[in-house]
């Protein structure tokens, strides 16, 4: 009976001796992620955003999902994602921002649900950067899947306000300008002659010296045909512009589509317009009202 008892004491005291190691070896390292943390969020005062990425990248995996600073890592990790994947896409380094942006995609449908529906809204805001990135790749395909993505997050009343009528695709630079591809959900109605609209607008701006948008010169619509053979193509090409008191559009007869679009025509097209300053075929002059 004695030999027992001093036994079980034995194992107790190696019990307690263990546990004291895991929790002395424990607390460096979380005061290791708290120094990295701080060290982090001070880069980020200073506007350096690349360093502090990689911190929060690297102490993500270290923490619980159960600490409260998770939560707070994870926000500036997704944060410092999107800022770089926006500035390698305004770079038009697409295979930079499709590195970020696909991690970020990651991290939030990972984490949506510790967070609020604000956070989860930033979900199809990335799928559309995203989206943006394979098409600038020249990857159409890719692409395809992510607006695909829009399209079901449109027809499902899901959308943020914001994305939720029309969502850009397409990002490139020419000639000192900056020219943004957007689409509309829209789809052609079965009589063409209900209405009128607009399934997709490339927007030409002139561009500031730190290469952000300066003013809006004109915009290419592709706009709905209002065709009465079958065979006819269903979008024709419309440059639109504005003085103070009227709006100038006029029609390339050209430039038309069919209903599946060929982005990669309709890109090379937008281009050729832009660089030889091409001038339409018609004209008409709309008054504004007051």
């Amino acid at each position: 009976m004695g030999g027992d008892i001093f036994q079980f004491l034995k194992m107790k005291l190696i019990t307690c001796v263990f546990a004291l190691f895991l929790v002395s070896s424990a607390a460096p390292a979380q005061v290791d992620i708290n120094k990295r943390y701080q060290q982090a969020d001070s880069l980020l005062k200073h506007d350096n955003v690349g360093e502090a990425y990689t911190i929060f990248k690297e102490i993500k995996p270290l923490v619980a999902k159960t600490d409260t600073l998770y939560n707070y890592i994870v926000w500036y990790y997704i944060s410092t994602a999107t800022q770089l994947e926006n500035r390698s896409r305004m770079k038009e380094d697409f295979s930079s921002s499709l590195k970020y942006g696909l991690e970020a995609l990651a991290l939030i449908r990972e984490n949506k649900e510790n967070f609020d529906s604000k956070f989860a809204a930033r979900e199809p805001w990335m799928i559309k950067n995203v989206g943006v990135s394979y098409f600038g790749l020249g990857q159409l395909d890719e692409a395809k899947k992510y607006t695909e993505l829009l399209y079901q997050g449109y027809r499902e009343k899901t959308l943020p306000k914001g994305i939720d009528g029309y969502f850009n695709y397409d990002f490139f630079t020419l000639d000192s300008m900056n020219v943004w591809g957007y689409e509309w959900y829209h789809e052609l109605p079965e009589d063409r002659f209900s209405t009128s609209f607009t399934k997709i607008v490339y927007y030409v701006y002139s561009r500031n010296a730190d290469g952000s948008d300066k003013d809006q010169l004109y915009r290419l619509h592709v706009l709905m045909f209002h065709k009465i053979d079958e065979k006819a193509p269903d979008y024709v090409l419309t440059k639109i512009y504005d003085t103070e008191k009227e709006e100038i559009a006029g029609t390339y007869f050209k430039y038309m589509y069919y209903k599946d679009i060929d982005y990669r025509k309709l890109k090379e097209d937008i281009k050729t317009v832009i660089k030889t300053n091409l001038q339409p075929d018609s004209r008409r002059i709309t008054p504004k009202r007051d």
